[in-house]
């Protein structure tokens, strides 16, 4: 616990405490997000807050206080504009150049890679933190999953609602 004392007026004095998570000290929890319909960019910024832990009160930059991630319906995931034939995934193979191929390729090929390349950018750079905090998200084509056991809790966030909601009642 670290002190910290500020001096409001002459006479008021207020102590403020700050407490720095520990490893193992947090309980994590498990939260399955469908990714039907959802931006991919916001869809993962979302995620990597979850992962990171930014979303407690308790979050310290250097424990990994971040939560579980199930993300089903990966293969629903959308972009806005005509960024799936536009944009291109590139990866280098061991020969004279890279390999490229387009967003809307890879989705065909492989749904669940987008999310998770996705969440991957927007997590800390090359650390073993995050590679850590990586693996606490599972992503899946379809909407079965074999993490039933832990209980995951529906999450949503506000962009889903308004999508639902616009989808419901399009007028």
């Amino acid at each position: 616990m670290v002190q910290h004392t500020h001096t409001i007026e002459k006479s008021k004095t207020i102590q403020q405490k700050t407490s720095v998570a520990k490893a193992g000290q947090v309980e994590q929890k498990w939260f399955v997000v469908d990714a039907t319909d959802c931006t991919l960019g916001r869809l993962a910024s979302q995620i990597a807050m979850i992962l990171m832990g930014k979303h407690r009160p308790e979050y310290t930059p250097h424990v990994d206080t971040g939560e579980y991630v199930v993300v089903i319906n990966a293969e629903k995931v959308k972009m806005s504009g005509r960024k799936l034939e536009h944009r291109h995934y590139a990866w280098y193979n061991g020969y004279n150049r890279q390999k490229m191929e387009s967003y809307g390729d890879r989705l065909e090929r492989k749904p669940t890679d987008l999310v998770h390349f996705a969440v991957k950018r927007m997590l800390p750079k090359k650390n073993t933190l995050a590679r850590h905090m990586l693996g606490k998200l599972k992503v899946y084509a379809g909407t079965e999953h074999p993490h039933h056991a832990q209980q995951p809790i529906p999450a949503s966030f506000g962009f889903q609602a308004v999508a639902a909601k616009a989808v419901a009642s399009p007028e």
